[in-house]
């Protein structure tokens, strides 16, 4: 197939991102947003085998698309099942002790993997359960104070944003494959 647009990622004809859904008001907005960078991550996860998946990208650092998907899983997990539901279990790649469990445990193993994309698309499945009639200036208990549900929102959205830069970095150190 002949690519119309080479720069980018996909042609914006086949691009998923682009839902034709004219988000109305801050929590539509917002919640398009976050949905949007979720879908980047996948596209750039796309169709690499567990041992690309798993490569770090420049010694020391372990940071990792695998990686990427287990911190983005336990970041989702932490906001909206911890903070907004008020759910007190561990993320589904914490280990007390161990800060960077999530990057440090990302194996070129297919199983790994897996277990990363379930757990990611579980956290995620929770949050926009939880998303669904909420209200964006609730106040929640939050490290000693309160935090707004608006305000959990950016900071997740903002998460993605920052990692999907590092994303697009590993995505081209794999397979020279640039894009939005």
């Amino acid at each position: 197939m002949t690519r119309t647009a080479p720069g980018m990622w996909v042609d914006p004809q086949h691009d998923p991102r682009v839902t034709g859904v004219d988000p109305v008001g801050e929590k539509e907005t917002l919640w398009e947003y976050l949905c949007r960078y979720r879908m980047t991550l996948v596209l750039k996860c796309e169709g690499l085998d567990a041992s690309q998946m798993a490569r770090r990208s420049v010694a020391p650092s372990t940071l990792s698309l695998l990686g990427l998907v287990r911190h983005l899983a336990n970041v989702e997990h932490h906001w909206f099942r911890r903070v907004l539901q008020g759910v007190g279990e561990r993320g589904p790649f914490e280990l007390p002790g161990y800060p960077d469990v999530d990057f440090d445990g990302a194996l070129p193993d297919a199983t790994c993997v897996d277990e990363a994309w379930q757990a990611w698309h579980r956290a995620v499945d929770v949050a926009d359960d939880w998303m669904v009639g909420e209200d964006l200036e609730r106040e929640l208990p939050y490290d000693g104070g309160t935090v707004e549900a608006r305000d959990v929102l950016l900071h997740v959205t903002e998460e993605y944003a920052r990692h999907m830069g590092h994303a697009d970095l590993l995505r081209e150190c794999i397979d020279g494959r640039t894009g939005l």
